[in-house]
């Protein structure tokens, strides 16, 4: 495997990171990635929501989580509750319901702005993901597995890949940020 299609599929691995961390922040929807990776205590032994229980939004401002397991709502509403996120659970007899709270102005800047941060920590990740790569052009070419044509190629090609990841998590972030200012 090339240095190039190291490089990108490092890149892609930290996109894809950001996209899963992006998907845990907190809309004015509901949104099943909310909760599915609150811990849950069921069988003596903890487990994550979506493991345990199939989750929807049948609502744009509701979340309905039916457990596999009907006897295991009671824990998953306890669970929810420990994991503060600001929510609610309402058990019913086989499932629990979250009703999501509209957010207000200053929560909105607060998920904005955490949104952003997360946009930056992957495009620092990119950057740290271009220069190992470089370096390690650098190093071949020293040890003279490679000629300085190939060197200045491999340069360019891996600047190029980390332009379009750093845009592509901006325009990611930016989708992100759009869809929390949105009342």
């Amino acid at each position: 495997m090339s240095i190039v299609d190291q490089t990108k599929t490092k890149m892609i691995t930290a996109i894809e990171h950001l996209k899963n961390d992006l998907k845990n922040i907190r809309t004015g929807r509901a949104n099943p990635g909310m909760v599915e990776h609150v811990m849950i205590e069921v069988y003596g032994s903890p487990m994550r929501l979506k493991d345990v229980a199939s989750i929807s939004a049948p609502e744009a401002r509701q979340l309905l989580i039916t457990p596999f397991d009907p006897q295991n709502a009671g824990s998953i509403g306890k669970g929810i509750e420990k994991a503060n996120l600001g929510l609610m659970p309402i058990v019913d007899a086989h499932s629990v319901r979250i009703k999501i709270p509209p957010m207000t102005e200053e929560i909105r800047k607060k998920m904005a702005k955490i949104c952003h941060e997360e946009k930056e920590k992957t495009k620092v990740s990119i950057r740290n993901i271009r220069r190992d790569a470089n370096e390690l052009a650098r190093k071949q070419k020293s040890e003279g597995i490679i000629a300085e044509d190939v060197l200045k190629k491999l340069e360019k090609n891996i600047q190029e890949l980390t332009d379009k990841f750093c845009k592509e998590a901006d325009e990611i972030a930016e989708k992100k940020e759009k869809e929390i200012s949105t009342i």
